[in-house]
């Protein structure tokens, strides 16, 4: 949907280039949103950032003193597949969806370790991150997560179609 607003920032110690590129994290987004027929005019929010950047993030806002690959913060509550009565911003008139932080570290880390390229890789972790912020979750070994799974799959095979990762 062309109303979704996807802003990307990056700490300065973080220098992003065509493999981690601003708009294909923004297209992956896009795409992800468009797949789950989000049909509502959205805003996300993505800090790509360190490992050291996301450690702090991640023992300030969720206790956990520790790096990690990426967060999640959704601003509503959403089930997966069921997007409405969310609450708009009045100024904008968007869903404020809510905030992604992503690691270029963990991403250069797990790259190599499936042996995929960073993009790839990186267009992984911002899907499965849109994910969570539409509700999906994965907390246990159950549907809920297998679900989830099923639903990267189908986003990345898109995005597969589309463009060389």
């Amino acid at each position: 949907m062309e109303g979704h607003k996807i802003f990307v920032r990056h700490a300065k110690a973080v220098p992003l280039d065509r493999r981690l590129s601003i708009p294909l994290l923004k297209d992956s987004i896009r795409t992800a949103l468009t797949c789950e027929n989000v049909g509502i005019p959205c805003e996300v929010n993505v800090l790509v950032t360190d490992d050291k950047g996301i450690r702090e993030v991640n023992r300030e806002f969720r206790g956990m003193d520790r790096p990690t690959d990426v967060l999640s913060f959704p601003m509503q509550e959403f089930s997966p597949g069921e997007y409405g009565g969310a609450e708009h911003d009045p100024e904008t008139g968007l869903v404020p969806l809510g905030d992604i932080v992503l690691s270029v570290e963990h991403v250069d880390k797990q790259a190599m370790e499936y042996g995929q390229s960073r993009a790839r890789e990186a267009v992984y972790l911002s899907i499965h991150s849109v994910l969570h912020l539409l509700g999906y979750d994965h907390v246990d070994e159950a549907e809920e997560k297998r679900q989830m799974r099923r639903r990267e799959e189908a986003i990345m095979e898109c995005l597969d179609n589309a463009e060389k990762l």
